[in-house]
């Protein structure tokens, strides 16, 4: 197969989640907050030396948090290869490649592989 893509994008605000159905059938389901745990800012990584591709175990452990850091306000395509996701709290740096994204996945059988 190709390579591992999106063949659909949800947001729902009022659940906190975003759905992204995959190419190869796979369908990840991703509470906001660990989207936002995990931006893949320089920022938020402090720095461009921490910005690796392997999610940060740790970042699954975290209890949801309810505030205007994970309170979705926009999504944006980034050309064919990523999203990226502006906040409430004004916060719209990192680029979620398809990639990264997939490797994200929480779903157990992702997290077992």
């Amino acid at each position: 197969m190709s390579e591992i893509r999106p063949t659909g994008i949800t947001a729902n605000r009022q659940n906190g989640n975003l759905a992204v159905t995959w190419n190869d059938g796979h369908h990840s389901l991703y509470p906001l907050s660990l989207l936002r745990y995990a931006c893949p800012c320089a920022e938020c990584r402090g720095g461009h030396e921490n910005m690796g591709s392997d999610p940060d175990p740790e970042w699954f452990t975290r209890p949801p948090d309810d505030s205007p850091a994970t309170h979705l306000r926009n999504i944006e395509a980034v050309g064919a290869y990523a999203i990226t996701i502006e906040w409430e709290d004004g916060h719209h740096f990192g680029i979620y490649n398809w990639k990264f994204l997939r490797a994200l996945c929480p779903c157990p059988d992702c997290r077992t592989s």
